[in-house]
């Protein structure tokens, strides 16, 4: 079937996942999940994979071993896109993510270089100012309080240089349009838009290499 949006029920039943987060609850609305939740974001990757790659579906189930908060259930839905994207509806509305949520060492040492690179450091500086004009949060797992060592406090990409993630995210709260066509739309055009900053991080960042034994 073609993507046509999710309906004010998938919402709803996420409200009331949040009310009452627990198997009765879940066993009780399991069809709203699998109907008008789940099925609609299958739709959804399905449409995207030409361009954007497949795509994967997070359980909806969390892991409560290391948590405090042993609610059974995630409050979302989210998936994943193989050449880079992320999907996330919540009763607030749709989210959508792109780049390095998290580096590892390697990847953080090639990622301060680049930026503290005359050429490549002002490249990703304007791709930030170009996302923050159209709305379009960058942000990363975390960042330091301070610039990193051996790099100047008065750094001109000071801030830059404290991430230890880069991605792109937007957020849209409910509206009508979200029960419709329109929703893949507004995925699809926040992907594309994204992709120089993926480029960037492809060139100048790459993968982790784990270190030789």
């Amino acid at each position: 079937m073609a993507f046509r949006g999710w309906p004010s029920e998938a919402l709803e039943f996420y409200e009331g996942l949040e009310a009452d987060n627990s198997k009765t609850y879940w066993t009780a609305h399991k069809d709203v999940y699998e109907d008008l939740v789940r099925a609609p974001m299958t739709e959804l990757l399905d449409e995207l994979e030409p361009e954007f790659g497949p795509g994967r579906i997070f359980r909806p189930y969390r892991d409560v071993r290391f948590s405090a908060d042993k609610s059974p259930y995630k409050t979302a839905i989210a998936a994943t896109l193989s050449r880079g994207g992320y999907i996330h509806l919540s009763a607030a509305g749709l989210a959508a993510g792109s780049g390095m949520y998290h580096m590892e060492r390697d990847q953080l040492l090639r990622y301060r270089a680049a930026v503290d690179d005359d050429k490549s450091g002002p490249r990703l500086e304007r791709l930030v100012a170009e996302a923050a004009a159209d709305g379009v949060r960058i942000h990363g797992h975390d960042r330091l309080k301070r610039v990193p060592r051996g790099y100047p406090a008065d750094h001109p990409r000071a801030d830059l240089l404290r991430h230890k993630g880069v991605v792109a995210w937007k957020e849209w709260p409910v509206a009508p349009w979200l029960g419709t066509a329109a929703a893949k739309r507004r995925v699809a055009d926040f992907l594309r838009a994204s992709a120089p900053l993926n480029e960037w991080l492809a060139t100048h960042v790459g993968p982790s290499m784990p270190a030789a034994e």
